[in-house]
């Protein structure tokens, strides 16, 4: 995309719509359709290949004026709204739990302009008497405040990786990919980023500096070295790139990688064996050992290779060490992916368009979920969409032996803990993602109870994106994550590792916990496109995060053993 997401963009329009007193109903559809767009995997595809207006909720005007920021890098009425509004009142929006309603009234009564004349008027109290506010309302923006400060300057892995990819394909021109990687945070698969680094081993230096600046990506040189150029990218992100001698790029490769818990601990070893080891080399005394790849450096210091994910100083040395270390999961190992939502709610793509996708991605089966009744905001389907459907895929099945699709409903968990449709239709699922949609604010206890009524149902076969959380965006349920995974091994239900990445959801940190328990791990697309398959590789990413093996994850599973799986599921729950 340009230089920023058009859902994004569309959502600012409404906002400062909003701001402004407009029409209601007009910044509700820019809203709205910034919600459809952010919802699809495949935006860029989508409009490269003129299918816009195919996307239900996006009309002719709104198609315009993508076209319009597509071709100019900005919508004219867009930029005549900011000249109206104090540019300082967007910032505003980025506070959870303050709508454009509310800033507005905020703007008005009280002049606030900005965060810090907003987090004033809180400690003030001066929102305790205003009207649609109160002390709640006042207590949950500075809640928002906090949590906006704690994430400046911090990034999706979604954002970063494509970005860093993009970065390496073009430096591979001028080196060799051979000893060309991106590093830090990006390279370990956290789900949150600050930056981009970039190593480089060559001896050309100035040169290969000198093309990293002059790449279309990077919008502003922060600063110049012999060794290290710092840039902005248009996309608001920082990238470095530093080059190393190719003596040199093993050991860097590892220190750069980080974490700095992790090099710390393989400092520490490497100096009991009388080396020394930092970003420079792998030296005992004044000689510098040589040392082609990181296998070599982890050797030199009685370890095993560790994948790059693991690398958080969370027992991975000791693990290296004793010859413990897991296989971890790799893409390849996926034979098949559920909750996948089709145009009968709210996705785009129809069964044919998915399964096209899924087999040039080497799957053998998807697991379409799409929204049940209660999510009528989202097309949820009725108990009659249900039967068309079932007999949709009937059809294709009977007609296709190199694909399937089995047949299943992401389900709301309503307020009680009960699933969105009566016994008998639930029954005739071949499984049901269970999920919460609704609800956010209640008490952590209150919806731990709820998750686990649900996951007592024998009728759930996964529970979906476990805590809730929006990454950047919205905070996870404050639910023990201890106590419903234990509640997941002890009524058998799959955990969805969501691998859509503003989700991953499971955390990562839990992952193992669940293996321990023998609680088998969906990786799921929660594709909304067909192209959001692709997010698949983010959840693989994050489940070798987790230590988790092939044999840990439910859709390693071929498409025989997979019906054998959810048929004696079935038969041991009694439906």
């Amino acid at each position: 995309m340009q230089r920023r997401s058009i859902p994004a963009i569309l959502e600012e329009i409404g906002a400062l719509l909003d701001i402004q007193g407009d029409n209601p109903y007009r910044a509700q559809a820019y809203r709205n359709a910034a919600k459809i767009l952010s919802g699809l995997d495949n935006l860029e595809s989508i409009i490269a290949e003129g299918r816009l207006r195919e996307v239900k909720g996006i009309g002719e005007t709104l198609s315009l004026k993508i076209a319009e920021y597509l071709e100019t890098g900005q919508i004219a009425s867009h930029e005549e709204l900011k000249q109206k509004v104090p540019v300082t009142l967007l910032e505003l929006l980025q506070i959870p739990n303050l709508g454009s309603g509310k800033i507005k009234v905020l703007h008005d009564k009280l002049g606030v302009t900005n965060v810090g004349e907003l987090e004033y008027a809180c400690r003030e109290n001066h929102l305790v008497n205003l009207r649609g506010f109160g002390e709640k309302t006042q207590g949950k923006i500075l809640k928002g405040i906090e949590f906006y400060r704690e994430h400046m300057g911090e990034f999706l892995l979604g954002e970063a990786y494509p970005l860093a990819m993009r970065l390496k394909e073009g430096l591979g021109q001028v080196v060799d990919p051979a000893h060309l990687e991106v590093c830090g945070s990006v390279r370990r698969r956290n789900e949150i980023v600050r930056d981009i680094n970039i190593l480089a081993a060559a001896a050309d230096w100035a040169g290969i500096l000198k093309f990293f600046i002059s790449m279309p990506e990077v919008e502003e040189v922060l600063a110049e070295g012999e060794t290290k150029t710092s840039c902005r990218l248009a996309s608001g992100i920082n990238a470095d790139l530093r080059v190393v001698p190719e003596t040199s790029y093993a050991p860097a490769l590892i220190y750069f990688t980080g974490s700095k818990e992790h090099n710390v601990r393989l400092r520490g070893l490497a100096e009991a064996r009388g080396l020394k080891l930092n970003e420079y080399g792998l030296f005992e005394a004044e000689r510098q050992i040589p040392v082609a790849t990181e296998a070599d450096v982890y050797a030199s210091c009685g370890l095993a290779f560790i994948h790059p994910e693991l690398r958080e100083d969370s027992g991975e040395i000791e693990a290296a060490g004793n010859g413990s270390l897991p296989t971890l999961v790799e893409a390849a190992d996926l034979k098949g992916a559920f909750h996948v939502h089709t145009s009968a709610s709210d996705g785009i793509d129809d069964l044919e368009a998915i399964a096209q996708v899924a087999r040039r991605m080497g799957l053998a089966y998807v697991g379409i979920a799409d929204h049940s009744r209660s999510a009528a905001y989202a097309g949820g389907l009725k108990v009659d969409d249900v039967h068309r459907q079932r007999e949709a895929i009937d059809r294709f099945n009977a007609r296709n032996d190199d694909f399937y699709f089995f047949k299943g409903i992401e389900s709301d968990i309503l307020t009680d803990g009960s699933l969105d449709y009566d016994d008998e239709t639930l029954a005739g699922f071949d499984f049901v993602v269970a999920s919460v949609h609704s609800g956010f604010s209640m008490s952590g206890p209150a919806m731990e109870e709820r998750i686990i009524r649900a996951m007592r149902s024998p009728f759930t076969t996964i529970l979906g994106h476990p805590t809730g959380r929006l990454l950047l965006a919205r905070e996870g349920y404050r639910v023990d994550m201890g106590a419903i995974i234990e509640a997941a091994a002890e009524y058998g239900v799959v955990i969805e590792l969501n691998a859509s990445p503003y989700r991953l959801d499971i955390d990562w940190r839990h992952l193992r916990r669940a293996r321990d328990l023998g609680v088998l791990i969906s990786i799921d697309p929660d594709a909304h496109a067909a192209d959001g398959l692709a997010d698949l590789f983010y959840g693989v990413g994050t489940a070798r995060k987790g230590w988790l093996t092939s044999a840990d994850v439910l859709n390693t599973k071929g498409t025989d053993e997979m019906r054998q799986f959810l048929r004696r599921l079935r038969d041991e729950k009694g439906y």
